[in-house]
């Protein structure tokens, strides 16, 4: 008879894998909680190259397999991702108002649209990709990281929203993440009923897009000022103090749980419920703190995620990567992100450094790797491991060209604000 232990073994030494690079992550952050150089060297590149030297030693490390047991990434993946959207909601402070959403709605409604359909194509034409798996790629890199666009994205909660490019770099990083969701779930209709449109359109317009971004939203909103009601309104007993990072997993897990439940889409109403609180009482020092200690989890999430990437590097998961694909790649990246951005903005009246600093900063990372790991979870792609090698050389070139090059260009065109 087949004994089932090594399964549960192999299972508990992921978990213990997982807790060795927290480990690792907490001391570097404590030790050195500013390790990047004044212009250079961010944290994400720092873990990245940390964790291509660490697999790279005589340790028996073991990585879950990519299209065998995608669900352990999707969930590390997952949790990273929201705890990003709150921190982010959580920095704009005027989440409502056009100045706010201006510039990042041509992002949102032309630039991601755009990107899926050319990075769908490039997909199909260029890396050779069938259908179900050039839609899903399409998916997976349109939208911009939250988690590690820290250099890019707005000030602290309390503190003014002087650049306009980095107030739209964030806001946009926070929706579309939650935007991605339809088109993903397009290429698993693909996938599983075929390209003919009359087997899936009317459930997917019909759920995937109307009812999961609508519901999210509410959700969001709901949540949002219930959780505002529950800090700044009920009578607080003198000897009961609520902690920065009790309120601050609440504000994580509950709009997210509440969504999903109602099989809406749980990035939606995560952002949304933290802007909805970043408005209640919005001078409030609390907003500060809580915001911080999402920073804090944000942080380890980074560094956690950083270090298993390098360890895919070094197991092999490009081997797959062909030059045409690699071409494909650069082109997603360095050509399609910023001429889909530039056409965006066509017509509108922010400076022109602006609109190429906007366009060029569409950082792929850990919310790409959610989406994959979703997809693969959800149906059988072909090609997954072509998919897996395009959207990691991209993710790891992106934080590479990305994070070196934030910190000058951002210092530089902040002075034309």
């Amino acid at each position: 008879m087949e004994n089932s232990y090594p399964v549960f073994f192999e299972f508990d030494f992921y978990v213990v894998q997982l807790l060795v690079l927290a480990s690792v992550v907490l001391l570097i952050l404590i030790v050195a909680p500013r390790i990047e150089s004044k212009k250079y060297i961010t944290t994400p590149i720092f873990f990245l190259l940390l964790g291509i030297l660490l697999f790279l030693l005589p340790i028996p490390w073991e990585l879950p397999e990519l299209n065998d047991e995608p669900v352990i990434l999707k969930r590390i993946t997952e949790f990273g991702v929201i705890v990003a959207l709150v921190s982010a909601g959580l920095k704009i402070n005027e989440p409502f108002s056009w100045k706010t959403w201006g510039p990042s709605s041509r992002l949102l409604l032309v630039t991601m649209p755009l990107t899926i359909a050319a990075t769908a194509f490039l997909g199909w034409w260029g890396a050779g990709l069938v259908p179900a798996s050039a839609i899903l790629l399409g998916a997976v890199l349109a939208p911009t990281d939250p988690v590690l666009a820290n250099d890019v994205q707005t000030s602290d909660p309390g503190s003014p929203d002087d650049s306009s490019v980095r107030l739209t770099l964030t806001t946009e990083a926070g929706l579309n993440d939650g935007l991605a969701f339809p088109f993903t779930n397009l290429a698993i209709a693909v996938a599983v009923l075929g390209l003919a449109p009359s087997a899936w359109i009317a459930d997917w317009l019909l759920i995937d897009v109307f009812y999961k971004i609508i519901v999210g939203g509410i959700v969001g909103v709901v949540c949002g000022k219930i959780l505002g009601f529950l800090l700044f309104n009920i009578p607080k007993n003198k000897n009961l103090k609520i902690a920065d990072n009790v309120f601050a997993i609440a504000l994580v897990l509950f709009p997210y749980a509440a969504a999903e439940l109602v099989s809406s889409y749980g990035f939606i109403a995560v952002f949304v419920s933290a802007c909805i609180f970043r408005q209640k009482r919005p001078e409030h020092d609390y907003q500060s703190r809580v915001h911080q200690f999402s920073v804090t989890m944000e942080s380890l999430m980074e560094g956690i995620l950083m270090l298993i990437i390098g360890g895919y590097l070094v197991f092999g998961v490009l081997d797959s990567l062909t030059f045409p694909m690699i071409a494909v790649s650069f082109a997603i990246l360095f050509l399609v992100r910023p001429i889909s951005g530039l056409i965006a903005f066509i017509g509108s009246d922010l400076p022109k450094h602006k609109k190429w600093v906007i366009s060029f900063f569409g950082i792929r990372g850990i919310g790409s790797l959610y989406y994959l790991s979703y997809g693969i979870y959800m149906a059988d792609f072909p090609q997954s491991d072509e998919l897996w090698a395009i959207t990691i050389f991209i993710v790891a070139v992106s934080v590479m060209i990305h994070g070196v090059s934030a910190k000058p260009i951002m210092e530089r065109f902040s002075k034309k604000e």
